[in-house]
């Protein structure tokens, strides 16, 4: 059993962040799962019930600087302060353009109102850019810290009708390779955990139908399969791995972790050729 930890996952009470929320809870960690919707926090106190770790439900609005700094007093009163965070809290293009799937033309960017761009970049990025501002003295502090982004794949940044969803996460990127270098040898590391490809999620599930309509069907990836990297990453045997990016769908659990995250990871950041992207 490894040593517990106190970590926060926002978008924690739905999908991927649910998924990495109870994946941490089954490993001993105590797990502060934050979400906007009040309705989910019954099904995640039932899913929780009798692991290893406590996963503590959080209703919090990560828009506002204020609730942010909420979150990380509610980590440090209940777990003496983060020691993980893993920030996953997005909108996506289900939110921003919900008619996306059925119109024959994406939406373009002008056609964006400020409000939707205003909650995009505030749920995507800035939430995330204040809570990792909020805790990481801490894990410097102590000489140990884990923080894990979710971004998504260069092919679905630069997608036609994506915005501001794919800036939010371009932005997200780049902090997290420049956060990185930063961090450097002080005991916390910075890494990307992606699904890779579409997540069986409500909204991703709908662009994946309207795909297999098209003759374009791709596999979907579960919640479940982001668990293994997270677990990794976030692993005493990943101390020194930063700066990192790692996809789920590329992620071979049947092999040691070491050697699965050798041939499922690549540094964060743009790279020149978007035929590498993972």
């Amino acid at each position: 059993m490894p040593e517990t930890r106190g970590a926060i996952v926002t978008g924690g009470l739905r999908g991927l962040g649910r998924a990495m929320a109870l994946g941490l809870a089954r490993e001993g960690h105590n797990v502060l799962a934050v979400g906007h919707i009040e309705n989910d926090v019954g099904e995640v106190e039932v899913a929780a019930a009798g692991l290893p770790g406590r996963v503590v439900p959080l209703v919090a609005d990560l828009r506002e600087p204020e609730e942010c700094d909420r979150v990380a007093a509610e980590a440090a009163a209940r777990f003496g302060g983060a020691d993980i965070l893993v920030n996953n809290a997005g909108l996506t293009f289900t939110y921003i353009d919900p008619a996306r799937f059925r119109r024959p033309n994406p939406q373009r960017f002008w056609e964006v109102d400020d409000e939707i761009i205003d909650n995009v970049i505030a749920t995507n990025y800035l939430a995330a850019d204040r809570l990792s501002r909020r805790v990481a003295p801490r894990m410097v502090e102590q000489g140990w810290g884990r923080i894990v982004n979710v971004t998504t794949k260069l092919d679905t940044m630069n997608r036609l009708g994506t915005h501001p969803y794919g800036a939010s996460k371009a932005a997200l990127e780049m902090a997290t390779e420049v956060w990185a270098k930063e961090v450097e040898g002080t005991g916390l590391t910075i890494n990307i955990v992606n699904p890779g490809a579409g997540a069986n999620t409500p909204g991703m599930a709908e662009e994946m139908r309207a795909m297999s309509r098209d003759g374009r069907a791709a596999r979907l990836v579960e919640p479940d399969e982001m668990v293994p990297p997270l677990l990794w990453v976030v692993s005493r045997a990943a101390d020194g791995v930063n700066g990192m990016r790692y996809d789920a769908n590329a992620w071979d659990a049947s092999l040691p972790a070491a050697e699965a995250a050798r041939r499922a990871g690549r540094p964060a950041g743009f790279i020149l050729h978007p035929s590498q992207d993972g």
